[in-house]
């Protein structure tokens, strides 16, 4: 029923009066709500970080509530002039977001993420997790928020002229406005500067998009842009801390003193390994330990980064800039192992190879030769003459499979409008498998000579698998979707004194450094303290494989495979990888993988 008693202009006057002291009550309420994201993140190490957060604090919410206010009450406010009205939709909206805005604490808490579809999806599952009963759990407090609203409404209405006359809403509304404008004029400087302890609190807060204008202070003789460039080549990209590994190493003993010979067959697919094609390599299987379901942590190159440091893909960017060298590599280190690296076209993959090898200074193979892959493997057995009688080890990369498209007329992306075209494809690919074996063999005939087997430890997988249109969806090669053909790779190990066996269970490259860890180095520690994998040899199946990109994680089970990109919107795919629009994730294993891309950043100090 509309107010009889007071104009319509008096009426919506003072509404307009009461929603300004509504919204300021909620501002407050918001940024105590919001303090739970302050506690969730790393504390800045600097004066002027811990400056930023609290100035960013205020600002933020402040900008957050008054703008839904303006956005969404304010205009209602000039067409519902009941008080009574406009008041209780006022309480429902303001409860409704403060809801969402504890929601969105808590998956921060957890998750260390804010409110995406993928969340969303956990949040409504009926799931009986204990995941969901703390979400469940926060529900219970809509009554009393929306109570307090309710309060406040009814206060701020009585108590609307007092507050005017003491005339503190100017002072406060200019506060929170400079709060709001020095904290992005802050970010900008930091942003342009590569200031950590400011950059890394980019996505503390919920709709946090600090605003940065390297481009205008370019223009304006403020910013260097050469110089630039040179500091953000030094530096790399704004990372956060990686505790890695969480707790410190303990050990058994001081290790078996096996050598250990990686041998990476690069883009090489699982079903490859057959008599016909991989004879040399297919045998060495059939006589040692055979992972027939195993699977790259990556469907790129960063399948050899999770194969050393046995986290997942998206952790790179952070441990090279923090010049992290994998744990397994480093042990060797100290135990004197003598160590080297070869490759066939000179390990040229400097932004991923580096961060793993360059300071352990492991040896690299060089040599321009018409015939590199005698080259490679012939280094490597001069090597191993000077190194035999000391504990080693080497790594071997074989790229005869990767270039293979190089000899058949046709460059990425590959044709796929032509049968010609894709038997030749496949023919070249085969052919350039073939070759791979031969230099296989050449290896383990090294080995063999010279009586290494009963003490050494021989690994044969690749870094990732190679598609041609099997999956019918358009796409190639690889790095282009997370289909069992771009990441089901060989995995073919010779261990001294294991029977040949051949494993069913899915295995993944993340468990190749726990494996070497716990079997080779004999650590007491748990193997979650390290990684993100588990023992090759233990019994356990696991239930569900983690592998993914810098944008993209992939959750892959037996019946389906889940894909979430970085703004947490999921696809699900079946388990020949045709999109599946019906199905729903299996949320525990969402909640398991979200969780494990997140648990080895550093969330307090």
């Amino acid at each position: 029923m509309v107010d009889s008693r007071n104009t319509y202009g008096e009426r919506v006057s003072r509404l307009v009066s009461w929603g300004h002291w509504f919204s300021f009550c909620n501002i407050i309420i918001a940024m105590l709500i919001g303090s739970r994201f302050i506690t969730q993140s790393p504390w800045p190490d600097t004066l002027l970080g811990q400056a930023y957060l609290i100035i960013s604090w205020f600002g933020h919410f402040a900008f957050l509530v008054f703008g839904l206010y303006i956005l969404v009450l304010f205009p209602l406010t000039f067409v519902i002039p009941s008080r009574k009205l406009l008041r209780l939709i006022s309480v429902l909206f303001a409860t409704i977001c403060l809801t969402v805005l504890l929601l969105d604490t808590q998956a921060y808490q957890k998750l260390h993420l804010h409110l995406n579809p993928a969340v969303w999806e956990l949040l409504l599952s009926k799931d009986n997790t204990a995941f969901n009963a703390q979400w469940q759990y926060l529900f219970s407090a809509v009554p009393i928020l929306f109570l307090i609203q309710i309060v406040i409404s009814e206060w701020v209405w009585k108590k609307q002229r007092t507050l005017s006359r003491k005339k503190i809403g100017k002072p406060v509304t200019i506060l929170f406005f400079l709060c709001f404008l020095s904290s992005h004029l802050i970010y900008i400087w930091a942003d342009a500067f590569f200031y950590h302890p400011i950059t890394s609190q980019r996505a503390n807060f919920p709709l946090s998009y600090p605003m940065t204008a390297k481009s205008f202070m370019e223009k304006h003789g403020l910013l260097d842009k050469e110089e630039y460039l040179q500091r953000l080549e030094q530096r790399g990209s704004d990372n956060e801390v990686v505790n890695y590994p969480l707790e410190p190493i303990k050990f058994n003993g001081p290790g078996k003193n096996y050598n250990v010979l990686i041998v990476m067959v690069d883009n090489l697919r699982s079903d490859m390994l057959a008599k016909e094609i991989m004879p040399a390599t297919f045998d060495f299987a059939k006589n040692n330990q055979n992972f027939i379901n195993h699977f790259s942590a990556s469907n790129n190159d960063y399948g050899v980064f999770s194969l050393f440091y046995g986290l997942p893909s998206s952790y790179a960017s952070s441990i090279k800039a923090q010049d992290t060298k994998p744990l397994f590599l480093t042990t060797l280190s100290k135990r004197h192992y003598q160590m080297a690296a070869f490759s066939d076209n000179a390990l040229e993959k400097p932004e991923l190879y580096d961060q793993i090898f360059r300071q352990l200074e492991i040896k690299r193979d060089n040599k321009p030769d018409s015939d590199a892959k005698n080259n490679v493997v012939n280094d490597w057995k001069y090597w191993l003459e000077s190194n035999s009688n000391s504990p080693w080890f080497s790594y071997i990369e074989l790229s005869d499979v990767e270039n293979f498209e190089d000899n058949t007329g046709y460059t990425k992306p590959f044709p796929s409008n032509s049968k010609k075209a894709l038997t030749l494809l496949k023919n070249r690919y085969q052919s350039a498998v073939s070759s791979a074996d031969q230099s296989v063999d050449e290896i383990l005939t090294a080995i063999k000579t010279k009586e290494l087997l009963d003490n050494t430890i021989v690994i044969i997988t690749s870094d990732h698998g190679m598609e041609f249109n099997d999956s019918n969806n358009n796409t190639w090669g690889s790095d282009s979707n997370f289909s069992r053909y771009q990441l089901q790779v060989p995995m073919v190990i010779h261990w001294p004194g294991k029977a040949p066996t051949v494993y069913t269970k899915k295995t993944s490259h993340l468990d190749l450094s726990a494996t070497l860890m716990q079997d080779v180095l004999e650590t007491s520690s748990n193997p979650y303290d390290f990684g993100s994998g588990k023992n090759l040899f233990t019994q356990s199946d696991r239930p569900w494989i983690l592998a993914g990109d810098n944008n993209n994680i992939a959750l892959i089970t037996n019946k389906n495979t889940t894909v979430v990109d970085q703004f947490g919107n999921y696809k699900v795919y079946t388990p020949d990888y045709q999109r599946d629009k019906k199905a729903k994730p299996k949320l525990s294993v969402m909640l398991q993988g979200l969780s494990e891309l997140k648990r080895f950043y550093r969330q307090n100090d």
